[in-house]
């Protein structure tokens, strides 16, 4: 009798996957943190700056345009010297602001289990971290 195992195909894709499509738009370092800071309302760039510890004036550019680009957030300019400039959720960014606040009630409950988790595989597999 032959030997006839036949492959399993995948059945998940990183292109079709739902959970990598929602992570390509708010997992880089700082998507989440200006849908975050957008939350309360409409903010100019430089109270979205002096929100967010640490973000380069380049990276809140780049991360502006692309939320704007996904339509997440909205800018609306106001012609005046210099330029007034407001930024703010759109409806559909407004509608992610559900599910990272359980993201985040998940991250204050579980991330220390998460750092007993990693503690104890470093200690067991004698590494220092990644």
């Amino acid at each position: 009798m032959a030997n006839t195992v036949q492959a399993k195909q995948a059945d998940i894709s990183i292109t079709s996957c739902s959970y990598s499509r929602v992570l390509e738009i708010i997992s880089n370092k700082w998507s989440g943190l200006v849908l975050y800071a957008l939350a309360d309302g409409t903010l100019r760039y430089g109270e979205v700056r002096r929100r967010i510890e640490g973000i380069s004036q380049k990276m809140l550019t780049q991360t502006l345009r692309q939320l704007e680009r996904d339509g997440l957030v909205g800018r609306d300019v106001t012609p005046s010297v210099p330029p007034i400039v407001d930024y703010s959720l759109t409806p559909l960014g407004d509608t992610l602001i559900n599910t990272m606040t359980h993201l985040k009630l998940w991250t204050a409950e579980y991330y220390p289990h998460v750092e007993k988790a990693r503690e104890k595989y470093d200690r067991d597999n004698g590494e220092s971290g990644l």
